[in-house]
Protein backbone atom coordinates (compact mmCIF):
# COMPACT_ATOMS: atom_id res chain seq x y z
CA UNK A 1 0.00 0.00 0.00
CA UNK A 2 2.92 2.26 0.90
CA UNK A 3 4.41 0.99 -2.34
CA UNK A 4 0.92 2.32 -4.29
CA UNK A 5 1.04 6.03 -2.16
CA UNK A 6 4.50 6.44 -3.59
CA UNK A 7 4.16 5.39 -6.43
CA UNK A 8 1.65 8.22 -6.53
CA UNK A 9 2.91 10.59 -5.14
CA UNK A 10 5.87 10.53 -7.56
CA UNK A 11 3.76 10.99 -10.57
CA UNK A 12 1.93 13.70 -9.16
CA UNK A 13 5.23 15.65 -8.65
CA UNK A 14 6.27 14.38 -12.26
CA UNK A 15 2.94 15.58 -13.99
CA UNK A 16 3.29 19.14 -12.05
CA UNK A 17 7.10 19.31 -13.43
CA UNK A 18 5.75 18.78 -16.80
CA UNK A 19 3.55 21.53 -16.42
CA UNK A 20 0.45 19.14 -16.19
CA UNK A 21 -0.98 20.90 -13.08
CA UNK A 22 -4.60 20.31 -13.43
CA UNK A 23 -3.47 16.68 -14.14
CA UNK A 24 -1.58 16.47 -11.03
CA UNK A 25 -3.63 17.81 -8.66
CA UNK A 26 -6.98 15.84 -9.65
CA UNK A 27 -5.29 12.84 -10.67
CA UNK A 28 -6.85 10.43 -8.22
CA UNK A 29 -9.92 11.78 -9.41
CA UNK A 30 -9.08 11.14 -12.83
CA UNK A 31 -7.81 7.67 -12.14
CA UNK A 32 -11.11 6.49 -10.35
CA UNK A 33 -13.47 8.37 -12.89
CA UNK A 34 -11.18 6.51 -16.00
CA UNK A 35 -11.83 3.06 -14.29
CA UNK A 36 -15.62 3.51 -13.70
CA UNK A 37 -16.23 4.88 -17.05
CA UNK A 38 -14.23 2.41 -18.92
CA UNK A 39 -12.31 4.82 -20.70
CA UNK A 40 -9.88 4.28 -23.89
CA UNK A 41 -6.57 5.55 -23.92
CA UNK A 42 -8.09 8.15 -26.42
CA UNK A 43 -10.82 9.20 -23.70
CA UNK A 44 -8.15 9.11 -20.90
CA UNK A 45 -6.16 11.46 -23.05
CA UNK A 46 -8.45 13.96 -24.40
CA UNK A 47 -9.98 14.60 -20.59
CA UNK A 48 -6.23 15.31 -19.99
CA UNK A 49 -5.89 17.68 -22.75
CA UNK A 50 -9.49 19.36 -22.04
CA UNK A 51 -8.42 20.15 -18.02
CA UNK A 52 -5.13 21.37 -18.73
CA UNK A 53 -6.46 23.62 -21.47
CA UNK A 54 -9.35 24.90 -19.33
CA UNK A 55 -7.04 25.46 -15.87
CA UNK A 56 -4.41 26.94 -18.38
CA UNK A 57 -7.38 29.50 -19.91
CA UNK A 58 -8.44 30.60 -16.51
CA UNK A 59 -4.36 31.10 -15.13
CA UNK A 60 -4.12 33.23 -18.04
CA UNK A 61 -7.04 35.40 -17.47
CA UNK A 62 -6.09 35.91 -13.43
CA UNK A 63 -3.00 36.94 -14.66
CA UNK A 64 -4.59 39.47 -17.54
CA UNK A 65 -6.85 40.99 -14.60
CA UNK A 66 -4.23 41.31 -12.43
CA UNK A 67 -2.03 43.36 -14.52
CA UNK A 68 -4.85 45.23 -16.14
CA UNK A 69 -5.86 46.36 -12.63
CA UNK A 70 -9.33 46.91 -12.99
CA UNK A 71 -10.28 47.26 -9.47
CA UNK A 72 -14.13 46.39 -8.39
CA UNK A 73 -17.27 47.39 -10.83
CA UNK A 74 -20.22 46.92 -11.46
CA UNK A 75 -21.47 44.43 -14.61
CA UNK A 76 -23.56 46.42 -17.46
CA UNK A 77 -26.04 44.84 -17.27
CA UNK A 78 -26.88 46.54 -13.71
CA UNK A 79 -26.41 50.55 -15.94
CA UNK A 80 -29.27 52.27 -16.31
CA UNK A 81 -29.32 52.96 -19.94
CA UNK A 82 -32.67 55.66 -18.97
CA UNK A 83 -31.09 57.97 -16.39
CA UNK A 84 -29.06 59.61 -18.42
CA UNK A 85 -30.05 62.43 -20.71
CA UNK A 86 -27.87 61.52 -23.73
CA UNK A 87 -25.66 58.29 -23.95
CA UNK A 88 -25.26 56.17 -27.50
CA UNK A 89 -26.04 53.15 -25.72
CA UNK A 90 -26.02 50.98 -29.65
CA UNK A 91 -22.64 52.73 -30.20
CA UNK A 92 -21.01 51.29 -26.55
CA UNK A 93 -22.90 47.84 -27.02
CA UNK A 94 -21.10 47.52 -30.50
CA UNK A 95 -17.89 48.40 -28.92
CA UNK A 96 -18.63 45.63 -26.28
CA UNK A 97 -18.26 43.13 -29.37
CA UNK A 98 -14.14 44.62 -28.96
CA UNK A 99 -14.13 44.42 -33.19
CA UNK A 100 -12.43 47.98 -32.46
CA UNK A 101 -9.40 46.60 -31.52
CA UNK A 102 -8.47 44.39 -34.12
CA UNK A 103 -8.97 47.77 -35.88
CA UNK A 104 -7.00 49.86 -33.84
CA UNK A 105 -9.30 53.03 -33.29
CA UNK A 106 -9.89 54.42 -30.02
CA UNK A 107 -13.02 55.21 -28.08
CA UNK A 108 -13.36 58.58 -25.70
CA UNK A 109 -15.85 59.45 -23.08
CA UNK A 110 -17.23 62.87 -22.20
CA UNK A 111 -19.53 63.15 -19.11
CA UNK A 112 -19.92 65.72 -15.97
CA UNK A 113 -18.63 63.29 -12.53
CA UNK A 114 -21.42 60.19 -12.03
CA UNK A 115 -22.61 59.13 -14.67
CA UNK A 116 -20.65 56.06 -15.58
CA UNK A 117 -18.00 56.41 -17.97
CA UNK A 118 -15.55 54.19 -15.33
CA UNK A 119 -17.62 51.48 -15.37
CA UNK A 120 -18.87 51.51 -19.18
CA UNK A 121 -14.89 51.55 -19.69
CA UNK A 122 -14.00 48.48 -17.17
CA UNK A 123 -16.80 46.76 -18.36
CA UNK A 124 -15.00 46.95 -21.71
CA UNK A 125 -11.86 46.37 -20.54
CA UNK A 126 -12.94 43.20 -18.38
CA UNK A 127 -14.65 41.94 -21.94
CA UNK A 128 -11.24 42.47 -23.71
CA UNK A 129 -9.26 40.34 -21.11
CA UNK A 130 -12.43 37.41 -21.14
CA UNK A 131 -11.52 37.57 -25.21
CA UNK A 132 -7.63 36.86 -24.62
CA UNK A 133 -6.43 40.44 -25.00
CA UNK A 134 -3.58 41.82 -22.62
CA UNK A 135 -5.14 45.34 -21.39
CA UNK A 136 -4.31 47.88 -18.99
CA UNK A 137 -6.33 50.08 -16.98
CA UNK A 138 -4.97 53.47 -15.56
CA UNK A 139 -5.69 56.88 -14.11
CA UNK A 140 -4.04 59.56 -15.82
CA UNK A 141 -2.51 60.82 -13.02
CA UNK A 142 -0.77 57.00 -12.45
CA UNK A 143 0.11 56.70 -16.09
CA UNK A 144 1.90 60.53 -15.62
CA UNK A 145 3.29 59.79 -12.58
CA UNK A 146 5.10 56.33 -13.66
CA UNK A 147 6.51 57.71 -16.90
CA UNK A 148 7.67 60.75 -14.59
CA UNK A 149 11.48 59.29 -13.63
CA UNK A 150 14.46 60.64 -14.12
CA UNK A 151 15.66 57.42 -16.28
CA UNK A 152 15.02 58.35 -19.84
CA UNK A 153 16.01 54.46 -20.22
CA UNK A 154 13.06 53.51 -17.73
CA UNK A 155 10.79 56.03 -19.36
CA UNK A 156 11.68 54.26 -22.80
CA UNK A 157 10.55 50.88 -21.57
CA UNK A 158 7.56 52.25 -19.48
CA UNK A 159 6.45 53.48 -22.47
CA UNK A 160 6.86 50.10 -24.53
CA UNK A 161 5.04 48.52 -21.93
CA UNK A 162 1.83 51.00 -22.14
CA UNK A 163 2.33 50.66 -26.24
CA UNK A 164 2.66 46.91 -25.87
CA UNK A 165 -1.18 46.24 -24.76
CA UNK A 166 -3.62 45.11 -26.71
CA UNK A 167 -5.95 47.72 -25.20
CA UNK A 168 -4.99 50.77 -23.16
CA UNK A 169 -7.63 52.83 -20.89
CA UNK A 170 -7.06 56.04 -19.60
CA UNK A 171 -9.27 57.43 -17.04
CA UNK A 172 -10.11 60.99 -15.47
CA UNK A 173 -8.24 62.85 -18.02
CA UNK A 174 -9.22 66.34 -16.64
CA UNK A 175 -9.45 65.59 -12.96
CA UNK A 176 -6.19 67.50 -12.21
CA UNK A 177 -4.19 69.77 -13.52
CA UNK A 178 -0.80 68.99 -15.13
CA UNK A 179 2.23 70.94 -16.13
CA UNK A 180 3.62 70.84 -19.86
CA UNK A 181 5.72 67.69 -19.35
CA UNK A 182 2.95 65.92 -18.20
CA UNK A 183 1.16 66.51 -21.82
CA UNK A 184 4.23 65.94 -23.53
CA UNK A 185 4.14 61.81 -21.57
CA UNK A 186 0.67 62.07 -22.57
CA UNK A 187 1.27 62.66 -25.93
CA UNK A 188 3.91 60.13 -26.32
CA UNK A 189 1.59 57.23 -25.42
CA UNK A 190 -0.69 58.41 -28.03
CA UNK A 191 1.69 58.83 -30.39
CA UNK A 192 3.28 55.37 -29.59
CA UNK A 193 -0.04 53.84 -29.97
CA UNK A 194 -1.30 55.47 -33.11
CA UNK A 195 -2.76 53.20 -35.83
CA UNK A 196 -0.89 50.32 -33.93
CA UNK A 197 -3.90 50.17 -30.83
CA UNK A 198 -6.62 51.02 -29.27
CA UNK A 199 -7.40 53.64 -26.59
CA UNK A 200 -10.31 53.96 -24.17
CA UNK A 201 -9.86 57.38 -22.78
CA UNK A 202 -12.39 58.98 -20.27
CA UNK A 203 -12.86 62.52 -19.70
CA UNK A 204 -14.86 65.13 -17.15
CA UNK A 205 -13.46 68.38 -19.67
CA UNK A 206 -14.69 69.02 -23.43
CA UNK A 207 -11.40 68.83 -25.73
CA UNK A 208 -11.25 72.89 -26.21
CA UNK A 209 -11.01 72.55 -22.45
CA UNK A 210 -7.47 70.47 -22.24
CA UNK A 211 -5.57 73.45 -22.47
CA UNK A 212 -6.37 74.42 -19.02
CA UNK A 213 -5.86 71.21 -17.96
CA UNK A 214 -2.65 71.04 -19.56
CA UNK A 215 -1.83 75.07 -19.63
CA UNK A 216 1.36 76.00 -22.04
CA UNK A 217 1.85 72.59 -23.61
CA UNK A 218 2.28 72.85 -27.06
CA UNK A 219 1.45 69.04 -27.98
CA UNK A 220 -1.97 69.07 -26.93
CA UNK A 221 -2.83 69.70 -31.14
CA UNK A 222 -0.79 67.35 -32.24
CA UNK A 223 -1.66 64.54 -29.55
CA UNK A 224 -5.69 65.24 -29.93
CA UNK A 225 -5.29 64.98 -34.07
CA UNK A 226 -3.73 61.37 -32.93
CA UNK A 227 -6.17 60.12 -30.37
CA UNK A 228 -8.94 61.35 -32.40
CA UNK A 229 -7.90 60.39 -35.99
CA UNK A 230 -9.40 56.74 -35.89
CA UNK A 231 -11.90 57.16 -32.50
CA UNK A 232 -15.52 57.28 -32.06
CA UNK A 233 -16.66 59.94 -28.88
CA UNK A 234 -19.26 59.74 -26.81
CA UNK A 235 -20.86 62.23 -25.07
CA UNK A 236 -23.22 61.52 -21.70
CA UNK A 237 -25.39 63.81 -20.37
CA UNK A 238 -27.15 63.95 -17.69
CA UNK A 239 -28.28 65.89 -14.32
CA UNK A 240 -26.27 68.21 -11.88
CA UNK A 241 -23.82 66.20 -9.54
CA UNK A 242 -25.10 67.71 -6.93
CA UNK A 243 -29.00 67.00 -7.27
CA UNK A 244 -29.04 63.75 -8.98
CA UNK A 245 -28.15 60.27 -8.33
CA UNK A 246 -25.67 58.63 -10.28
CA UNK A 247 -26.93 56.08 -12.64
CA UNK A 248 -24.92 53.54 -11.35
CA UNK A 249 -25.24 54.57 -7.27
CA UNK A 250 -29.15 54.25 -8.02
CA UNK A 251 -29.06 50.91 -9.39
CA UNK A 252 -27.24 49.95 -6.39
CA UNK A 253 -29.47 51.90 -3.73
CA UNK A 254 -32.45 50.17 -5.09
CA UNK A 255 -31.36 47.03 -4.84
CA UNK A 256 -30.43 47.45 -1.24
CA UNK A 257 -33.88 48.72 -0.62
CA UNK A 258 -35.62 45.19 -2.24
CA UNK A 259 -32.75 43.23 0.19
CA UNK A 260 -30.55 42.05 -2.34
CA UNK A 261 -27.41 42.79 -2.90
CA UNK A 262 -25.73 44.55 -6.07
CA UNK A 263 -23.06 42.47 -7.87
CA UNK A 264 -19.46 43.40 -8.38
CA UNK A 265 -17.17 42.38 -10.40
CA UNK A 266 -13.34 42.18 -8.71
CA UNK A 267 -11.81 41.48 -5.04
CA UNK A 268 -12.07 44.38 -3.16
CA UNK A 269 -13.67 44.88 0.59
CA UNK A 270 -17.20 45.16 0.21
CA UNK A 271 -18.51 49.25 -0.35
CA UNK A 272 -20.79 51.53 1.24
CA UNK A 273 -21.03 52.60 -2.50
CA UNK A 274 -20.02 52.64 -5.45
CA UNK A 275 -16.17 54.09 -5.32
CA UNK A 276 -16.29 54.64 -9.49
CA UNK A 277 -18.88 56.48 -11.48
Amino acid sequence: MNSLKTTSNDLTGQLRRIGLRATAEGLEDLLARAIKQKWSSRQFLEEIARSETSEKAARNLTRRLSVARLGRFKPLADFDWNWPKKIDRALIERWLRLEFIEEKRNLVLIDANGLGKTSIVKNLAYEAALAGKSVLFRLASELISDLSCDSPLLRKRKLRHYGRADLLCIDEVGYLAYDANAADLLYEVVNRRYETGSIVLTSNRAFKEWNEVFPNATSIGTMLDRLLHHADVVLIEGGSRSTQTPAWRFSCRRRTHLGSRPRWIGTRPWPKLMASD
